[in-house]
């Protein structure tokens, strides 16, 4: 029996023996690996530690601005200010010292009652809170103020202040202009998406980033260690476009008004400078569903579709190109119906056709078939000949523009996949092409432009705030001559004679007010199903004599029960900018002899004594002409913008108010 015993104390103790060895080993490994973690590795889990604590973060660099051709702005950046505070930085005696003033102080900036305040700042320095939000989205001028409050306008690691910032983006305009002004931003895939100026340009508007450290402190929020950056983040350049705020605005109105007068589904205007190629407008407006309009889409730029009649003009350039003589033949348009293969027929809007006409004629007067039989007799039996002039004038290469999305031209070949018996026929008259709106006045602005086509450009310098320009954008030709003098000559005429003419399709638009030169567009879309629709167009260029602008109108979709057709819904707004950009410069009001400069002439006594006294306040505009009341201002060198047309009713700065030449003056007419 003892033999047993001793043989299982001995079992134990083997078993005690070998465990109490086995954790001292485990123990010698557990302080060696710790040892080498101390000492080799020591370093980068200190790192990890202090990176899960203490880190970098980015800060985003105040973006440059985006200005009008008269340094207006179109796009800025602006600080919002958050402003928190951690409760446990101050001592007790400077809290109990300034938490009524501060609570005071707040209540007259932000709003709330003190004692709101008094409690917010009490219950936060009870409860510890180490980032007790005070306020957001703050202005620079509400920021600065609350930083001057007691307390606060200590040092942080007395007051505990703590202010977070970042840039937002606006846009003074507000919605005018906005698509091509355009934006940068990430889409959830991180891919950033950039459209406009914004996104063409962001290389030179986002500038360098900064970094700030900061410490985690309770429920994941992190806070700034110092007052200042560690590194100062760069401001981007600036942009200087050529877009003109008043031009803008006149453009923009005028487009809407003829939308909504006919329920259209989308439209764009654009306005160009004759010879330097400058975008001074560019409007872009969809229909919602509630039937208001907004700046959804470039339309301008990037939609490519037939343009119908405002191709004629190339196509009869293209013929007299070829031979001159053309423009002499009478062209017999019989009936007003040609077909095509027995079943594709052309058809003009005027039934029983024009008769005979010459090819002058058939322009004015947009006969499809004239301008048809035109060009198809002269290269039936080439087509190629006539489908290399069109390139050679430049019709089928983009413009290449500085902002993203331009639609590319589409003018089929013939040997091509999508040539067919018809392209050539089809071509003559605007269809089976595609062009973009902006692409179309390029061509007819060369024509205002004495044959030479220029790039359209949307800036014209690019600057480092106060410095230098860094780069200029000049202008750019893109053809030097698209016709000969003698064509040129001739088609001038003819776009002339459109608005000039009683037969003209523009005649609606004549102006006693100026001479301007045209052509109307009316194009058919959906024509292969049931529901055609229709696309409005203009586009020319004034005063006839010394062109400075051409311009372009498109309206998409009409209601056709009110009217579509181009001379009808397009021109009016055509007509609109056009006189009343051609009367914001005073020179031009005394080149007509009419009423209106009479009476104009009748009131000049007026303003002549008010510029002449050289005011240091603001004259009272109420009353007065919208010309009238542009030339005082000009000659002050007041900036203006107006609102609506007629007279003024109602001006944004008061009369008798000291004149400040930073401040623009808005007029409201009605």
């Amino acid at each position: 029996m003892e033999k047993v015993v001793k043989s299982i104390e001995k079992r134990i103790m083997f078993r005690y023996y070998l465990s109490l060895v086995f954790i001292v080993f485990f123990a010698f490994i557990l302080i060696a690996k710790l040892l080498y973690i101390q000492i080799k590795e020591g370093d980068y889990y200190r790192g990890i530690s202090q990176n899960n604590t203490i880190k970098n973060f980015i800060l985003e660099p105040s973006r440059g601005n985006i200005y009008s051709d008269d340094n207006s702005l179109l796009a800025t950046t602006t600080p919002r200010y958050e402003i928190r505070w951690d409760s446990r930085v101050p001592s007790e005696s400077n809290f109990e010292k300034h938490k009524t003033a501060l609570s005071n102080g707040l209540s007259k900036i932000l709003g709330k009652k003190n004692d709101y305040y008094l409690d917010v700042l009490r219950k936060a320095r009870k409860d510890g809170n180490r980032y007790l939000l005070i306020s957001k989205n703050l202005s620079y001028s509400d920021y600065k103020q609350i930083k001057e409050l007691p307390l606060f306008n200590q040092p942080s690691l007395r007051g505990g202040l703590v202010v977070e910032s970042k840039e937002v983006r606006q846009n003074p305009m507000g919605k005018i202009c906005e698509r091509t002004i355009g934006y940068e931003k990430k889409d959830p895939s991180g891919h950033y998406i950039r459209v406009g100026m914004e996104g063409a340009f962001s290389h030179f508007l986002k500038g360098q980033t900064g970094q700030r450290l900061k410490q985690k402190i309770a429920n994941g929020q992190w806070k700034p260690i110092n007052d200042n950056n560690e590194k100062e983040p760069t401001q981007g350049y600036d942009i200087y476009s050529t877009i003109n705020v008043n031009i803008q605005d006149i453009t923009h109105h005028a487009l809407l008004r003829q939308l909504e007068k006919y329920k259209a589904d989308h439209g764009c205007a654009v306005v160009m400078e004759t010879n330097s190629g400058e975008i001074k407008a560019i409007v872009n407006l969809s229909k919602t569903k509630n039937g208001k309009y907004y700046e959804k889409f470039n339309y301008a730029v990037a939609e490519s579709q037939e343009p119908g009649s405002t191709f004629k003009l190339m196509s009869v350039i293209a013929t007299l190109e070829n031979d001159s003589r053309v423009s002499n033949r009478l062209i017999d348009t019989k009936n007003g119906e040609i077909t095509f293969y027995e079943k594709y027929k052309v058809r003009d809007s005027k039934k029983g056709g024009y008769g005979k006409l010459k090819p002058s004629k058939a322009f004015e007067v947009s006969s499809n078939t004239g301008v048809v039989k035109m060009v198809y007799e002269n290269f039936k039996n080439d087509p190629k000949k006539f489908v290399d002039r069109l390139y050679n004038m430049g019709l089928n290469d983009i413009l290449g523009l500085s902002i993203n999305g331009e639609g590319k031209p589409m003018i089929p070949y013939p040997g091509d996949k999508n040539w067919s018996g018809i392209s050539l026929p089809w071509m003559s008259f605007g269809y089976g092409i595609k062009l973009t709106p902006l692409q179309i006045l390029s061509f007819y602005n060369g024509i205002a432009n004495e044959g030479e086509i220029v790039k359209p450009r949307f800036i014209y310098k690019i600057k480092n705030p106060g410095s230098s320009a860094i780069k200029n954008y000049n202008k750019k030709i893109l053809n030097p001559s698209v016709c000969s003098e003698t064509t040129l000559k001739k088609v001038q005429r003819m776009m002339f004679n459109v608005i000039d003419k009683k037969w003209g399709t523009g005649y609606r638009i004549k102006s006693s007010q100026l001479n301007m030169a045209g052509k109307t567009g009316t194009s058919q879309i959906d024509y292969t199903s049931e529901e055609t629709q229709y696309v409005s167009s203009f586009v020319g260029y004034f005063p006839y004599e010394e062109p400075e602008y051409s311009c372009i109108v498109v309206i998409n979709k009409p209601d056709k029960k009110i009217g579509y057709y181009g001379g009808e819904v397009a021109a009016p707004v055509f007509k609109e900018i056009a006189e009343k950009l051609f009367f914001r410069s005073p020179k031009n009001l005394i080149l007509k002899n009419n009423n209106s400069q009479r009476n104009f002439f009748n009131n000049y006594e007026v303003t002549k004594k008010i510029i002449k006294n050289k005011p240091i306040v603001i004259p009272n505009l109420i009353g007065l002409p919208a010309m009238d009341a542009i030339l005082i201002l000009e000659r002050i060198g007041l900036k203006f913008i107006l609102k609506g047309e007629g007279k003024v009713f109602n001006q944004s700065i008061k009369w008798g108010s000291k004149v400040d030449y930073n401040k623009k003056i808005i007029l409201y007419l009605s």
